[in-house]
């Protein structure tokens, strides 16, 4: 933990080393985010409800969904960009070093810009908490922030396995943002509406709908079971398959050569 301290005071105090070019960065990223929101908002006002979801329910539905995906892409931003170290040989300097390489490429790279976005869904989640109307409890606010440990850990899974089809691609597959941001911009709205075969798509396989759509329908008081507030952590069973997958690419990777 000391020395992720360390490579995170380094990429801190390089960024800070343009101040203006930071900020104008950090609140361009802020800005980015604005017309999501708006697509919600314009949606409202022609269908007062989506699927039985108001706008206020809707809007946190979103907004935890958009934290956990930008907290996952602030701190594994390194395995975002995993397959430009492998172009540029940097993962064979990784190799070489005393340290598992999860950790280095987890540290190799924080993008404290991103940061402009998590603000302003900081400043927006407590309007939707304060007007979708739920009776808030101990049990609903502790399953809210499980909803955004367990999906920033999903999202930080699919990272992984971005990085570790690397290995055997040599570049990122493109397909792979359907996980990542094609999963934010769906995850707009609750699951369910997308119909039975997609719930069910991110409820086994890649497990969305965990993170989302059941603990969501115990916040708004549809469902009363005490397993609902636990589900946003059972989604870190997709770390085991995407691990495995990394330690199988490190094992067969054959270096990029000269």
């Amino acid at each position: 933990m000391r020395l992720y301290r360390k490579y995170f005071a380094i990429h801190l105090k390089s960024a800070m080393q343009y101040k203006a070019s930071f900020f104008l960065a950090l609140l361009g990223q802020a800005l980015v985010t604005i017309n999501m929101f708006l697509g919600i908002f314009f949606l409202f006002q022609r269908f007062h409800s989506i699927e039985g979801f108001t706008y206020s329910q809707v809007l946190l539905c979103y907004t935890v969904v958009l934290l956990q995906f930008y907290v996952a892409e602030f701190f594994a931003r390194g395995f975002d960009r995993f397959d430009a170290m492998l172009g540029n040989g940097q993962f064979d300097r990784i190799l070489v070093r005393p340290r598992n390489t999860v950790f280095q490429v987890l540290a190799s790279r924080t993008d404290f810009t991103r940061l402009g976005r998590v603000l302003q869904v900081v400043v927006l989640l407590p309007y939707a908490v304060a007007t979708c109307g739920v009776d808030w409890s101990f049990s609903k606010a502790i399953t809210v922030v499980f909803m955004v440990l367990g999906g920033a850990l999903l999202f930080s899974a699919v990272f992984v396995l971005c990085a570790a089809l690397s290995f055997f691609t040599t570049e990122g597959l493109e397909v792979i943002n359907v996980f990542t941001d094609g999963a934010k911009e769906h995850g707009k709205y609750p699951w369910s509406v997308y119909g039975k075969r997609v719930l069910q798509f991110c409820t086994f396989l890649v497990p969305y709908a965990l993170t989302q759509y059941y603990p969501l329908l115990y916040v708004l008081g549809w469902e009363t079971n005490p397993v609902f507030i636990f589900l946003p952590l059972c989604a870190a069973w997709f770390l085991a398959p995407c691990y495995l997958l990394w330690r199988i690419g490190v094992r067969h990777y054959k270096s990029i050569g000269s």
